[in-house]
């Protein structure tokens, strides 16, 4: 799915014709290094190096190309602009420290940015061939000390993101450990050509929206062998303008306070050849793999299979919604709670998902991880009984669209999962809320009425060999159909 660049594909001809003819070949000449040290990086963790760094960016730029090399030392920066053609390589040691001065994260000569603010610590536009590598570590040092959220002018929030790389292509991530965003971590929109391997994420904890790898309508992306741990969604896909097509993940190790794997909430461009597999997912109490389109656009061709789940809230949701969001403009805020009207735009589809060779754990929130995100300012419940909330968090399997509009063409194959149970008689009289515009998180509509299955407006929906059980006692019904047309369970 990557080509090899250039560079390499010269070194292995120049290599095969030492092979096939006996004689020497000339190997093509080595990259250029330039070394931040060299344009007068401190790397002492405290004087600013954001102006040697980026000189040492610009120079390899302007000539041709090559490897900025970051030896070991702490390097304190605010935002610096990668361009095309560089490779910012960090040695074993090295740290590239974001300021905590948000004057140091201007955003004059950035695009602005699609969702939320534009700041950020590294940067990249209409860019073509950028490389991050090697064995160290961005750190953002977004503690809520430093960035408090909602605190800019007339509360806009001005945290700035880890990175946000714009309509860019050919970028590869490989190796180094991103940490402690003040806002969300990773963020890519209208990119193509994209390769994540061996990438370490650690952003639990830290401060609000945290989350891991946020993919904006990008095309043709691979995500492989990575260890997420993120405070919000882990691994997500977002549709803000564009659709996400052509994304293979695989071989990864996820886990996070809010989804493992999410496609939205942004999705308006919608999700086409996605493909997951053999992923570990893992604590992550407010559910594992939630399939979200409520802007408009079409979601198809879906394959998850060979997953593990362990600690997790609602293992599988599935929904169509209406928030109807139209991104003709940056937006924030919007009727994000209640079941309010749609914000404009036309009602999209889900057709065509499949996941497969799934085992669950779906287990109820650990209250004493939980208090560990000291920034949300929330005191951890004391009652010894289960909350309603927490309940919610830990529901079934929710496949459901709206009235007049149906998820069509699910099939959900070689699945086992183990549920807590609990439920009581009063909650298998629950009646659930359409919440036709809302924000879609699973547990927003209450503890179900059933405790394996909740399936509403769908047609032709398949349960093939899946084993639903609960560790405990539960007067709810094990599966509930609702505006349901073709369900088949064998």
């Amino acid at each position: 799915m990557k080509a090899l660049p250039f560079s390499r594909l010269v070194l292995f001809g120049a290599l095969f014709g030492i092979l096939c003819s006996g004689a020497p070949a000339a190997l093509p000449p080595a990259p250029k290094i330039f070394d931040v040290r060299a344009h007068g990086s401190v790397g002492d963790g405290v004087a600013m190096d954001t102006k040697a760094i980026q000189s040492a960016i610009d120079a390899c730029h302007q000539n041709g190309g090559g490897i900025v090399r970051v030896p070991a030392g702490n390097y304190q920066i605010g935002t610096i602009q990668l361009k095309s053609n560089v490779t910012l390589s960090l040695d074993y040691g090295a740290t590239l420290l974001g300021s905590t001065n948000l004057a140091d994260y201007p955003t004059q000569g950035l695009r602005a940015a699609r969702e939320g603010q534009s700041a950020c610590l590294l940067y990249a536009e209409d860019a073509t061939n950028i490389r991050l590598e090697g064995l160290g570590v961005i750190d953002g040092r977004g503690k809520p000390e430093f960035f408090p959220k909602n605190a800019g002018p007339g509360g806009r929030d001005t945290r700035p993101r880890l990175i946000r790389f714009e309509n860019c292509e050919q970028l590869t991530f490989s190796g180094l450990t991103y940490k402690n965003p003040a806002f969300w971590g990773i963020h890519l929109v209208d990119c193509r050509k994209v390769h994540f391997n061996g990438v370490t994420v650690r952003m639990r904890n830290n401060h609000s929206n945290n989350d891991g790898l946020d993919i904006d309508g990008c095309e043709d992306v691979l995500i492989e062998n990575c260890d997420i741990d993120s405070g919000d969604d882990a691994i997500c896909l977002k549709s803000s303008k564009n659709p996400c097509r052509n994304i293979v993940v695989r071989n990864c190790r996820v886990s996070s306070h809010t989804a493992a794997l999410k496609f939205g909430t942004s999705s308006s461009g919608g999700f086409i050849n996605v493909d997951v597999s053999n992923c570990y997912f893992y604590d992550s109490p407010m559910g594992a793999i939630k399939l979200q389109t409520v802007d408009g656009g079409r979601m198809e061709n879906i394959t998850i299979s060979r997953i593990v789940m362990e600690n997790v809230g609602s293992p599988i949701f599935i929904r169509l919604g209406n928030r109807g969001r139209n991104y003709t403009r940056n937006t924030a805020t919007g009727p994000n709670t209640g079941s309010g009207g749609s914000e404009g735009a036309r009602v999209g589809s889900v057709k065509g998902v499949r996941i497969s060779d799934v085992v669950a754990k779906v287990t109820f929130a650990d209250r004493a991880k939980d208090a560990q995100a000291a920034y949300k300012g929330a005191r951890p419940t004391t009652s010894p009984e289960v909350t309603e909330r927490e309940k919610a968090q830990a529901g079934p399997i929710m496949i459901t669209g709206i009235p007049g509009h149906f998820v069509e063409d699910v099939v959900l194959e070689n699945i086992k999962v183990s549920l807590p149970g609990g439920g009581t008689a009063a909650e298998a009289k629950r009646v659930v809320p359409e919440d036709i515009a809302r924000y879609p998180e699973q547990f927003f509509f209450g503890v179900l009425p059933s405790w394996g299955a909740y399936i509403r407006h769908a047609r032709n929906i398949t349960f093939k060999n899946v084993e639903l059980q609960t560790r405990t006692p539960d007067q709810r019904q094990k599966i509930i159909l609702d505006d349901v047309e073709g369900f088949v369970e064998r």
